[in-house]
C-alpha cells in the first residue's frame, strides 16, 4: 500500500526538480556547508513534505535554491539524499539510517572494514547471490575482514535461523542481503542490523537497523566517500519513479558495449598505451582498486616483506584519506609521507624514502600528482625517470624490491607519460585521471587507469579489486566519457590558452601576487592545465594578522567574481568543464581531510574552453584597484 501523501509529494519534487540535480557533479560552495551537507537539505525536504511549498509557481527556484546536499556526487546528492528519505519514512527509520550506493558489495565491506577495527565478528545471510567476482577469501586475506556467510531461501527462513538462535552477544553484527524492487514496503526483518538491498542494474541500498548500530553510520558514509559512490543521479531517479509506481524510466538510451569499446580505445590513444584499460565509478574507485591490487599483489610475490604507500601529504585530500584508511587496515601496511612542493623537491624526497624503505627492504608504491596539487609544479622528469629506476640494495646486500609509480595526471591527462619511448615507459607505472574533470567534461565522476609495457601485469589484479568491489563504472558514465573523450585533448588545449592569458593579465595587474603555474617552457614539453593557484600580497604586523587579511582577501575576489559574473563564474571544487571558470580554496575543499599543518589558504581557479575571458579581466582589473 503505498503512502499517497509521500507519493505525491516525490511527484511534485520530480516533476519540478533543477537540471542540477541529475548533472552536476561537484558541489558548489556557495550554498554548501560540510557540517550540515545532508541534515540541512533534508529538514528542509521534510518541512516542505509537512508544510507543504511556499507557492506552487515557485517549486523550482525553491528547490534549486536549497543548500547542497552532500557532496556532488560521490558520497551523495540530492537525488540520493531524497531516495533515502522515501526509503526511511516508508520503513519507519531516520533519514540518515538508509544510505544508498552504486556497488552492491561496497556497502557489505563497509560494515566488514568497522568492525574489522573494532574487533566485532559479522554473520551475513543473503537470498541474493552476489557477483562471482565477490570472493570471499580474497576479501579475508587482502582486506583483512573476517565474517561467516550463510545462505538461506527467504526471509522466512531467515526468521527461523534467529529465532533459534541464542547468541545474543553485542560483539556480532548480522546482515542479511536481499533482492528487491523499489518499492514503499521495504521492511527490515526482527532481529538484523543490516539490511542490504540489491537492486538491479541501479546499485543498493542499506538499512542500518537500532540505536545500537548508530555509530556505523558515519563509517558507512565515509566509505562511500572515500571508496566508491552513492547510487547515480540518473538511477536515484530512476529509482524513485519505480517507487511511486511510475515504470523505471531510462533517461538516456545507451549501447553499453559500443560506448565501451569506444572509451577505451579513446584512452588508449589519448595515453599511448596498448593494455587495456580499467574504468571506475570515479577517480578514487579507480585508486582504491590500484591499491588494494597491488597490496594483493605484494603479498603473493613478496609474502614477508611491509608495503609502504609514499604519498604527498597535502595532495588531493582524497588520496591523502584513502591511502591512510587502508593502511589502517592491515598491519603491514603503512603511509610514508612524500614532501614535494615549495622548498620541497620530488626528485629528491623520492631519492631519499626510497633508500630509507631499501634498508627496511619494504615494497614502495608511489602515489603522486604531476603537476602537483594546487601549487601546478612539475618535477624534472629525466631525474624523476633516473631515481625511480635507480638500482639499491638492502641492507644484507640483496636488491631492494624496485617502486611501482602511480601517478595521478587528471590535472594534465593528455600527457604522454607511459607510452613507448615516453618518459615513464622504462619505469613500472600506472597512470589514473578523474573523469570527472577533463575526461567527461564534468558530465561524470567515472575514473580509468592505465599502464605502460612493464607494469601491465598488474592490471589484472587491479581489474580483479575493482570487479569484486563492483565499482566499474556505469553505463550511463561510459556513454558520456564516449561522447566527450575524442574533443578531450582540443578542449585542454583551448582551456590552456585561455589560462595562460589570464596568468600573464594578473601578473601584470598585481605583481605583488604569487602565481604558481606551469611556464612557458614546461608548456612546450606538452604539460597544458586550467589551473592555476594564486596567492595574493597581504598586509599585517604579525603572521597571524598577515594570514587573517589573506584569507578574507581570497573570499573577496572570490565573491566579486562569481557575483559580477554568475552565469560563468562559480565558487565550486571543479575544473575540466566545458564552459565557465571555478574558484576555490583547496584547504576548505580538496584538502579537507588534509592535516592542517599542511593545508593551503590559497586561490586555485580553473578556466575553461568557453568563457569571456576579457569580462573576467575587466572584474578582476577592478578588484585590484579596490585594494
Amino acid at each position: 500500500m503505498q503512502n499517497k501523501k509521500l507519493t505525491d509529494f516525490i511527484k511534485l519534487v520530480l516533476e519540478n526538480m533543477p537540471d542540477d540535480w541529475l548533472k552536476l557533479t561537484t558541489h558548489r560552495l556557495d550554498i554548501y556547508d560540510e557540517q550540515l551537507a545532508k541534515t540541512e537539505f533534508l529538514a528542509q525536504i521534510e518541512n516542505f513534505f509537512t508544510s507543504g511549498f511556499p507557492a506552487q509557481d515557485q517549486i523550482n527556484k525553491t528547490l534549486s535554491d536549497m543548500p547542497t546536499a552532500y557532496d556532488y556526487i560521490r558520497l551523495g546528492h540530492p537525488l540520493s539524499c531524497i531516495l533515502e528519505w522515501a526509503l526511511a519514512k516508508s520503513a519507519s527509520l531516520p533519514a540518515d539510517h538508509v544510505i544508498s550506493f552504486s556497488s552492491y558489495t561496497m556497502p557489505l565491506m563497509a560494515v566488514l572494514r568497522k568492525n574489522l577495527l573494532g574487533k566485532k565478528a559479522t554473520e551475513i545471510f543473503y537470498s541474493y547471490q552476489l557477483p562471482a567476482s565477490f570472493d570471499e577469501e580474497l576479501v579475508r586475506k587482502v582486506y583483512g575482514y573476517q565474517f561467516q556467510m550463510t545462505w538461506v531461501e527467504n526471509e522466512e527462513e531467515l526468521h527461523k535461523i534467529m529465532a533459534a538462535s541464542q547468541d545474543t552477544s553485542a560483539t556480532k553484527s548480522t546482515i542479511f542481503i536481499s533482492e528487491n524492487s523499489v518499492s514503499q514496503e521495504n521492511k527490515l526483518p526482527t532481529g538484523i542490523d543490516f539490511f542490504l538491498n540489491i537492486y538491479p542494474d541501479k546499485g543498493s541500498v542499506m538499512l542500518v537497523n537500532g540505536d545500537q548500530n548508530q555509530g556505523y553510520i558515519s563509517e558507512i558514509q565515509h566509505v562511500r566517500r572515500r571508496e566508491t559512490i552513492a547510487m547515480t543521479p540518473s538511477n536515484c531517479l530512476s529509482a524513485l519513479h519505480m517507487l511511486i509506481g511510475q515504470n523505471d524510466q531510462k533517461h538516456l538510451e545507451t549501447d553499453s558495449e559500443t560506448d565501451k569499446k569506444a572509451v577505451l580505445e579513446s584512452i588508449k590513444q589519448i595515453t599511448g598505451t596498448t593494455a587495456t584499460p580499467l574504468v571506475a565509478s570515479s577517480g578514487l574507485s579507480m585508486q582504491y582498486a590500484i591499491m588494494m591490487g597491488l597490496i594483493d599483489e605484494a603479498q603473493q610475490k613478496h609474502p614477508s616483506k611491509k608495503i609502504r604507500f609514499i604519498v604527498p601529504p597535502n595532495c588531493y585530500g582524497g588520496t591523502n584519506d584513502q591511502a591512510r584508511r587502508v593502511a589502517a587496515c592491515l598491519p603491514d601496511v603503512e603511509i610514508v609521507d612524500l614532501l614535494v612542493d615549495g622548498e620541497n623537491d620530488m626528485v629528491q624526497s623520492i631519492n631519499s624514502v626510497l633508500a630509507q624503505l631499501a634498508t627496511e627492504d619494504a615494497v614502495p608504491f608511489i602515489i603522486a600528482e604531476i603537476p602537483t596539487n594546487p601549487r601546478v609544479e612539475v618535477p624534472d622528469l629525466f631525474s624523476l625517470k633516473e631515481a625511480l629506476s635507480a638500482s639499491r640494495k638492502t641492507e644484507t646486500g640483496e636488491n631492494a624490491v624496485a617502486p611501482v609509480f602511480i601517478l595521478d595526471q587528471t590535472f594534465c591527462p593528455d600527457f604522454s607519460f607511459l607510452g613507448e619511448g615516453k618518459i615513464l615507459s622504462t619505469v613500472k607505472a600506472i597512470s589514473y585521471a578523474s573523469g570527472s574533470k577533463f575526461p567527461s567534461g564534468g558530465k561524470c565522476t567515472a575514473g580509468y587507469c592505465v599502464a605502460n609495457s612493464l607494469a601491465e601485469e598488474l592490471l589484472p589484479k587491479i581489474e580483479t579489486h575493482l570487479n569484486l568491489c563492483d565499482n566499474e563504472a556505469t553505463s550511463l558514465q561510459y556513454a558520456h566519457l564516449a561522447e566527450q573523450l575524442p574533443s578531450m585533448n582540443q578542449r585542454i588545449e583551448d582551456a590552456y590558452v585561455n589560462t595562460r592569458e589570464f596568468v600573464n593579465f594578473i601578473r601584470e595587474s598585481l605583481p605583488a601576487a604569487k602565481i604558481n603555474f606551469v611556464s612557458e617552457e614546461l608548456a612546450e614539453l606538452g604539460f597544458k592545465p586550467s589551473v592555476f593557484s594564486l596567492d595574493l600580497p597581504t598586509k599585517g604586523e604579525t603572521a597571524q594578522e598577515q594570514e587573517a587579511y589573506k584569507r578574507a582577501l581570497n573570499l573577496k575576489l572570490i565573491n566579486k567574481m562569481i557575483t559580477e559574473i554568475p552565469d560563468e563564474s562559480k565558487y565550486c571544487v571543479s575544473y575540466g568543464q566545458l564552459k565557465g571558470c571555478y574558484w576555490t580554496i583547496p584547504a576548505t575543499s580538496t584538502q579537507g581531510t588534509t592535516k592542517e599543518g599542511d593545508k593551503d589558504y590559497i586561490i586555485r581557479a580553473a578556466l575553461s574552453p568557453k568563457l569571456d575571458l576579457e569580462l573576467h579581466k575587466k572584474v578582476f582589473r577592478e578588484f585590484v584597484e579596490e585594494l
